[in-house]
């Protein structure tokens, strides 16, 4: 019975839980809020800053890994709009050159 009325006079302590704490995310995997991806549009669209700050996070210069994917995303719009401008232009200047000819 000695043993019986040590263990109840031990105080078990148990761990504290708290259950309005999320699950802890490591720093490259933090999300990007809805206002940070509006900023960094913002931010992307600036003429010469905004490409070269567009360069540095698709290549690896943070270490959000959602930011870099949402910077070499950006920079393939980028690439694909440049695409389609220098088509029309080839072909705005090849129909000019051969209109000349017919004339």
């Amino acid at each position: 019975m000695d043993n019986n009325e040590q263990f109840n006079q031990e105080q078990v302590q148990q761990p504290v839980i708290n259950v309005n704490a999320g699950p802890v995310i490591p720093e490259e995997y933090k999300p990007i809020s809805a206002w940070g991806y509006f900023g960094y549009q913002l931010l992307f669209a600036i003429p010469c800053v905004g490409f070269i700050l567009l360069c540095v996070f698709a290549l690896g210069g943070t270490k959000n890994i959602n930011l870099k994917n949402f910077a070499r995303s950006y920079f393939c719009i980028y690439l694909l709009i440049a695409i389609i401008v220098g088509i029309l232009l080839l072909f705005g200047v090849s129909f000019s050159f051969f209109s000349n000819f017919r004339s």
